[in-house]
């Protein structure tokens, strides 16, 4: 076997040195406050049983056909669901991709051409970043949530076609803009705006439907990406948008082109997840009370200042240093409570935090217990 690259070498040792080497983390027993099953259904018994029994219903169960979606993998399945999405999110249509990095990385690689012009909120995940490093449009970053910035660089680029881009709750901090002045700023410079909903999904409105929707604004919105892996609790993710959107991936977006369809029993765990949030509406309820009790009790234990501002599922309490974050994280998981830490350079250096995901299937003890055990940790 040949010997591994020096200069890779060296850019392993340097985030060894940095204490900020990635590793894969075993399965945690602790109390769950780290993964994103916001509403705990990837363990759910009646979506693992609805799903199969529907597709014996359907005989999709035999159907095992593999390959892109445009050869041999587009088994019926698809339609029936990517229309009950549609519906479900006021949309005029929705088309499936793999995951939410597929689909962020299909659409921004494709829909923005060489004269565009795409502007994006700093802290924009990775995975739009890196569809966005595939345009062939120029890109600029505007500060986190800082409209008055992004409008400056709307100003200068008046005569371009113009993607704006954020999310609805950010992956790191669990804050959220304001979309409504969002809107009003796209709308003012006809502009095209599209955001990223892979948590909000399941978090905000009655059923779920991302915050986009509760706040009524769909219809003023390009595109919205609809992420499964979190609070639906299973794969895949969804563009949202016209019908020529949808036939423009369809024909453009090389992650959907060139890439082996999710099996039928994938594309019904998705369909049977949508019809939970349709339907009930006790574990969404059960999320919100959790947020506020959160919130509450770190107030209640002289906690704010660390923390994020955040009425999402997601809080963070920056406590900075990768050494410093990752010993308190060590603590409270031998406690019993599976909290991660995030370090540098996931997070800029000085911005290092604990993350606390939030569930339904959380107690409010398991709450109150874990903030009491952070605050004799920190003060």
């Amino acid at each position: 076997m040949r010997k591994f690259p020096e200069n890779l070498s060296v850019k392993l040792e340097v985030r060894k040195q940095n204490n900020a080497l990635r590793q894969l983390p075993l399965s945690s027993k602790g109390i769950d406050f780290a993964s994103n099953d916001y509403l705990g259904l990837s363990k759910s018994e009646t979506i693992f049983h609805k799903t199969h029994q529907y597709l014996i219903e359907t005989n999709d169960i035999q159907n095992g056909a593999t390959g892109s979606r445009l050869l041999s993998g587009n088994h019926k399945l698809y339609q029936e669901t990517e229309n009950f999405i549609a519906q479900f999110h006021k949309s005029e249509s929705a088309l499936i991709f793999n995951s939410g990095y597929d689909a962020n990385v299909g659409f921004f690689s494709s829909l923005p051409q060489k004269r565009d012009l795409i502007l994006y909120d700093e802290l924009c995940h990775a995975s739009i970043r890196d569809g966005i490093q595939l345009s062939n449009a120029k890109a600029y970053k505007f500060n986190h949530n800082d409209f008055e910035d992004l409008e400056r660089l709307i100003l200068r680029n008046q005569s371009a076609v113009i993607y704006i881009v954020t999310e609805s709750v950010f992956s790191m901090d669990g804050d959220t803009p304001n979309l409504e002045e969002l809107v009003q700023v796209s709308e003012k410079h006809n502009c095209y705006l599209v955001i990223d909903e892979a948590h909000a999904l399941g978090v905000f409105g009655s059923k779920g439907e991302g915050l986009v929707q509760y706040l009524n604004l769909q219809d003023q919105v390009f595109a919205r990406i609809m992420t499964f892996g979190k609070g639906l609790g299973c794969h895949g993710a969804a563009i949202l948008g016209a019908p020529e959107l949808r036939d423009y991936l369809v024909n453009f977006s090389r992650s959907f082109i060139y890439t082996t369809g999710l099996s039928p029993h994938s594309v019904a765990t998705i369909l049977m997840g949508y019809r939970y949030l349709d339907k009930e509406n006790k574990n969404i309820e059960l999320l919100r009370e959790n947020i506020i009790h959160f919130n509450q009790e770190k107030n209640l234990l002289g906690l704010k200042q660390l923390f994020v501002r955040s009425k999402s599922a997601i809080q963070s309490a920056i406590i900075p240093g990768n050494e410093n974050v990752k010993s308190i994280a060590q603590k409270l998981q031998e406690k019993g409570f599976d909290v991660k830490a995030i370090l540098s350079p996931t997070v800029p250096e000085g911005q290092e935090r604990l993350r606390f995901c939030l569930h339904s299937f959380n107690s409010k003890e398991e709450i109150s217990e874990v903030l009491r055990l952070l605050s004799t940790f920190v003060f």
